[in-house]
């Protein structure tokens, strides 16, 4: 049984980790490690992160010297992890307990270097206000459009990770970024059409933001792919 490592940033969500980290540790799937990395300079939530890693032997806590953000944090953890599989849940969102099982049985069945699946929206009181579904993406085209593929849903085969091949410095859409380089290398990504991830929208998240969504989307098409000014704002 491969090692999967599941990396976790944290920042400022006290509320709803434990439930997240339970959901990891009930998994069918045993042989994993869990990496949270605190990505907060404020210390207040520190003692209880401290506390709650007691919770299982296969946890462990990576202390950021600095807020770096959701994506560098996952950067931090892929350079730690020691996993032949790394997984990404954030820190308000919940898997269903087989997850790992099956989307690791997919991966290697269907021979899949990256997998992400169905999930649904829940709101803060755990109400489901929707669900999406996972499809293939073959090529950059596939995806271009619309980030189609939940976060905390992806399974990532480590060896890809490259230093070329990570999550983008951006407050929002630095997922969006990674799963596109990951196409522009060949690299197809699978979707299991099974609902095995919970994704939480919070009002007061990062990626509720029209703004900073608006300025990051822009970076994505501008910067990232080169595409000039006219052809960014059409496909923004």
């Amino acid at each position: 049984m491969d090692l999967v490592s599941i990396i976790i940033p944290y920042f400022r969500k006290r509320e709803y980790i434990v439930d997240t980290i339970n959901s990891v540790l009930r998994q069918t799937y045993k042989n994993f490690e869990i990496i949270i990395i605190y990505d907060d300079q404020d210390k207040e939530d520190l003692k209880f992160m401290k506390k709650l890693i007691k919770l299982d032997k296969r946890i462990s806590l990576i202390i950021n010297k600095k807020s770096l953000g959701a994506g560098l944090s996952r950067n931090n953890g892929i350079k730690r992890c020691k996993g032949k599989y790394v997984g990404f849940i954030d820190a308000d969102d919940m898997w269903k307990k087989n997850k790992l099982e099956l989307q690791i049985k997919f991966m290697k069945e269907k021979n899949y270097l990256i997998s992400h699946t169905n999930y649904e929206t829940i709101d803060k009181e755990n109400n489901i206000i929707n669900l999406k579904t996972a499809r293939n993406f073959n090529n950059v085209n596939d995806l271009i459009k619309s980030c189609d593929i939940g976060l905390s849903s992806v399974i990532v085969k480590k060896k890809i990770l490259t230093r070329e091949c990570l999550f983008a410095n951006l407050k929002t859409k630095e997922d969006f970024v990674l799963w596109l380089r990951i196409l522009k290398k060949n690299i197809k990504i699978g979707g299991l059409q099974k609902n095995l991830m919970c994704w939480r929208k919070l009002d007061n998240s990062l990626s509720s933001s029209v703004i900073q969504k608006i300025k990051d989307g822009y970076y994505v098409y501008n910067k990232f792919m080169k595409f000039n000014l006219f052809k960014s704002l059409y496909f923004l």
